[in-house]
């Protein structure tokens, strides 16, 4: 129902926001590249062109979360304190598998209130490369290889850049720059490429 059609002595209020953004995960033999704009819209415009929207969880584990900001910002603030309670329970990290059933668990949790954010968990597993889709509570989530590449990180690379100006061409909440993260076995590598700043 448009403005018009709405009763004018009734408040509406929304405690969400989209302040917009895109990430990307794919996932090779051997590696795992994910990759986010730097954009952070809001409704009266461009809050910051210089925030990424992917997380370090652990060594080799990374999380892309778009959406609601504040709701953003309240989830990795919860993840990050679950995972030091992990580690200092445990004396260790948790695997990408187990970092995605702690996402899952967190936002089923929430289910009657919930984030407004969309998210990827993507990591090593002593499996190989793993990228977790976002949260559905029925089936469990189950890892997806969007693309095993037989030529590896270079055509990953290629991908993931064109299919960010391409976004950035068609959404105003993308823009100003990617920012990419290989993760392989020797650590995690960042990348930023410039995209249009309008």
């Amino acid at each position: 129902m448009g403005e018009y059609g709405r009763d004018p002595r009734k408040c509406h209020f929304s405690p969400y926001a989209d302040n917009g953004g895109t990430t990307i995960a794919i996932a090779g033999d051997d590696f795992v590249m994910v990759g986010s704009d730097s954009r952070l819209a809001g409704r009266a415009g461009i809050l910051s062109r210089n925030q990424t929207k992917v997380f370090p969880l652990t060594a080799n584990t990374m999380i892309a979360s778009t959406g609601c900001w504040a709701d953003v910002l309240s989830l990795n603030k919860d993840l990050q304190a679950k995972l030091t309670l992990y580690s200092q329970e445990h004396h260790d990290e948790m695997n990408t598998s187990a970092v995605a059933q702690l996402v899952s668990t967190l936002l089923y949790w929430r289910r009657f209130f919930p984030y407004y954010v969309s998210n990827m968990v993507v990591g090593l597993d002593e499996d190989g490369c793993n990228i977790r889709p976002p949260f559905k509570a029925y089936p469990p989530t189950a890892p997806l290889h969007f693309l095993n590449a037989p030529r590896g990180a270079a055509l990953a690379h290629q991908l993931m850049h064109d299919a960010f100006i391409s976004a950035a061409e068609r959404d105003v909440n993308t823009g100003d720059s990617c920012i990419l993260y290989t993760i392989t076995k020797d650590g995690v590598a960042e990348e930023q490429i410039k995209l249009r700043r309008d």
